[in-house]
């Protein structure tokens, strides 16, 4: 027997290959086209070897058969979209042992044992090859599917199974057939399974010839389209197949006659099936029309759901659900109370926009619940095609309904909570058109009665939908988008909001999706406060949950291995279940220094702060901007020096101080873009503490664009802003003063902990921020 060897594994799907057996392979799939790679660099050879189930994608849990094909790699060509073709040759047969990763851990390697053919040259042998070639020879002769000399280079082999092999390629089998048929390492049997198929292949074919010959005389005076029906069904009625096309239309006509549909639907269904009754059985254009009607039957044009307007549980559920967040709940309430008064009009189309993890999606999903209608979702992140929203045209192949449509089908109501999520994440192609545009006709209460989607090429009435989108930046969304909606935001979640969701939701969702009991886990007092405070630095709570799922799961391991429950979590043995901290230090200066000021920055995952350095070198008159700044930011920064010139006598600098010196500003975090105004008074601030050697304040943040005279002009996301400050560890708040009416916006629990200070230009700026 021969010795074990190891090959890189490319696995099949419906196709099986033979030794000896030359052929073009399309692969696609990652890990086959490393493996491919890693034999080019070898030997040129891989195992080629069937799955069992045919609609394998991954390679998870794949289960090939016993007996594959040792292969050498021909030739490689890449193509455009990707793929590999691969020209491959069978070399003999392979016995599978066990497949695994090879050691790059890129693609699979397989154990398998080579095969040689081999056979005895006796009596029954040369009878079973003569009857096997014979049965071929008839074959070739009645189905005229390949030309004599194939037959001919057959019939002078002297290796039986290479014969065998030939003859089994050539032959349009089943999977299971032709793997039987390379299962079979004796010769002898191989020849048997193959003269036994050869045999019901003549019979089949001799059937088909009666077929033929008995429609022939039927049919001889009518057209050629309808002489190759009429084969079709005699074919059909033969193999005891026979369906019949009338009680499909019926079918569809019975639905249309139960169901509620608009008179201009009921036209085109009609009007659709008269066709469908005309064609072919096997045209294709007759699966077209018979998914096109299944859609229209299948859409819900009148049902509806009966709202549950009831605006005490609505709330109920709402503070169930959600903990804090009371003025963005008491908007969606108002809307509710709107939407019972007016019924039948309208509904406005709600924004939520903030930060990730602060509980959009879930909260869309709270106003379904609480109206008792559906809810659907659709993401509309990295779309770039016109077509994922109004559909394609039924000229295309595969053409099907955009994403509207497919979600009002799902909910199978007119009526449902229908969430676009991530709408300041469409993108936007030269080629396949602008799906924001296509969103004005859906969320236009005055258009959207009447919505065109190509596909169904019928008005739907979308008037009905509660619409609710999220995003997290507003500044990237259209503005004709923007207009048609109401927006509400949502802002960052403070230690005590987190630490108040975290014990009532978070906790208990973990212990669940990890298998443990509601006693199995306990997290004792200070616990939670500890993982918000030093593991994590968010605006939502998914880092934080993600945090706590991890320690449910080192406990649901140490529960398995025999420990005894509850299994207590204590700020003593907390790294030992989420090791250890990240945030053991804020970023905020500790001391205050010479050139060195905070401000903050508003990002689209919350607020954040921004440590900004200043340095004065010797040199001719330059401004030295550095840390991936934008246009914006580096004027404000020129602004802040204009002004600065402008008062250097009351400043105490020489006149011509910016001639004789250079001035670096430098904003950390260098790979990181920043752009915007808000920036203007804390570079300023950085330069002036740099120039004058005054020390800056470590416990102040500041926010403001700056002017050439150096007042201070108002800003945007204060909230987010100081929410950041306040988890960095500042005292002092310095913000524009038409910025002060927004401070009551920041949750009480922050505000009593700090001191803000509104100012309106850059003197009393100074006298706050520097130590004089």
């Amino acid at each position: 027997m021969a010795e074990k060897i190891t090959l890189p594994l490319v696995p099949l799907h419906g196709i099986v290959v033979f030794p000896n057996m030359i052929m073009h392979l399309d692969v696609g799939r990652e890990k086959s086209v490393n493996a491919l790679e890693a034999a080019m660099v070898d030997t040129r050879r891989i195992f080629l070897v069937a799955h069992k189930e045919t609609d394998t994608e991954n390679g998870e849990g794949e289960k090939f058969f016993e007996v594959g094909t040792i292969s050498e790699i021909r030739q490689i060509i890449k193509l455009p979209d990707g793929n590999v073709r691969v020209l491959v040759e069978g070399i003999n047969r392979g016995l599978v042992h066990e497949h695994r990763l090879s050691d790059k851990g890129n693609f699979d390697v397989i154990d398998i044992t080579p095969h040689e053919d081999s056979w005895d040259e006796n009596m029954e042998t040369e009878a079973l090859v003569r009857g096997v070639v014979r049965k071929f020879e008839e074959w070739v002769k009645l189905s005229k599917r390949i030309p004599s000399e194939t037959f001919i280079a057959v019939t002078i082999l002297e290796d039986f199974g290479r014969l065998a092999d030939l003859i089994a390629s050539h032959l349009n089998l089943k999977l299971e057939a032709k793997q039987a048929i390379l299962s079979a390492l004796s010769v002898d049997e191989r020849l048997e399974k193959l003269y036994a198929i050869l045999t019901r292949e003549l019979e089949i074919l001799q059937m088909e010839s009666q077929i033929n010959q008995r429609v022939r005389r039927q049919m001889e005076k009518l057209q050629k389209d309808h002489y190759l029906r009429e084969q079709l069904k005699a074919i059909h009625k033969e193999l005891g197949e026979e369906e019949d096309a009338g009680e499909e239309l019926s079918e569809y006509r019975k639905r249309m006659d139960e169901g509620d549909y608009p008179d201009e639907v009921r036209e085109i269904v009609d009007k659709e099936l008269t066709r469908m009754s005309r064609l072919p059985p096997m045209a294709s254009e007759g699966n077209v029309i018979r998914t096109y009607v299944e859609w229209l039957l299948d859409l819900p044009w009148r049902v509806s759901t009966k709202d549950a307007m009831d605006i005490t549980e609505a709330a109920k559920i709402l503070d169930t659900e959600h903990y804090g967040l009371e003025k963005v709940k008491e908007r969606i309430l108002d809307f509710l109370a709107v939407k019972a008064l007016t019924k039948d009009k309208p509904a406005p189309i709600l924004c939520l926009v903030g930060p990730p993890g602060v509980g959009k999606t879930s909260l869309a999903s709270s106003v379904a619940r609480a109206m008792g209608r559906k809810f659907i979702r659709a993401s509309l992140g990295g779309i770039r095609d016109e077509a994922e929203i109004r559909g394609h045209r039924r000229t295309y192949v595969g053409a099907m309904p955009g994403r509207i449509i497919q979600g009002i089908k799902k909910s199978g109501a007119n009526n449902p909570v229908f969430l676009l999520d991530e709408v300041d994440k469409l993108g936007k192609d030269g080629y396949a058109g602008d799906p924001s545009a296509a969103l004005l006709e859906v969320l236009d209460p005055a258009q959207n009665n009447s919505f065109d989607d190509h596909y169904i090429d019928t008005p739907f009435d979308l008037s009905k939908v509660l619409w609710i989108v999220t995003a997290n930046n507003l500044s990237t969304v259209p503005k004709p988008l923007r207009d048609r909606m109401e927006v509400i935001t949502l802002s960052s979640y403070t230690e005590t909001e987190k630490f108040e969701i975290a014990r009532r939701y978070l906790t208990k969702r973990q212990k669940e999706e990890n298998g443990l009991k509601r006693g199995d886990l306990v997290f004792t007092k200070g616990v939670l406060q500890e993982i918000i405070a030093e593991y994590t630095r968010e605006s939502g709570v998914r880092e934080l949950e993600r945090i706590i799922g991890r320690a449910c799961r080192k406990a649901a391991r140490k529960i398995v291995e025999g420990e005894e429950v509850p299994i207590y979590i204590t700020k003593k043995n907390l790294r030992d279940f989420i090791g250890r901290p990240k945030f053991l230090q804020t970023r905020a200066e500790k001391e205050p220094q010479i050139g060195v000021s905070t401000g903050m920055a508003w990002t689209e995952v919350g607020g954040d702060i921004l440590p900004t350095e200043a340095i004065v070198l010797k040199g001719n008159g330059k401004l030295l901007l550095t840390g991936h700044l934008g246009d914006v930011m580096q004027e404000s920064a020129q602004a802040g020096l204009t002004y600065i010139r402008s008062r250097s006598d009351l400043m105490k600098l020489d006149d011509d101080f910016y001639e004789k010196n250079d001035i670096h500003v430098h904003v950390p975090e260098g790979a990181v873009p920043k752009d915007g105004p808000s920036a203007g008074i804390t570079m300023a601030t950085a330069m002036i503490s740099a120039l004058t050697k005054k020390k800056v304040r470590s416990d102040v943040a500041m926010t403001g664009e700056i002017t050439l005279r150096g007042n201070v002009l108002p800003i945007g996301g204060l909230k987010e802003k100081v929410l950041a400050a306040y988890r960095e560890g500042m005292h002092t708040i310095i913000l524009p003063k038409e910025n002060a009416p927004d401070i009551e916006d920041i949750p009480e629990s922050v505000r009593k902990k700090l001191e803000f200070v509104p100012l309106e230009n850059m003197d009393e700026v100074l006298r706050t921020a520097l130590i004089l």
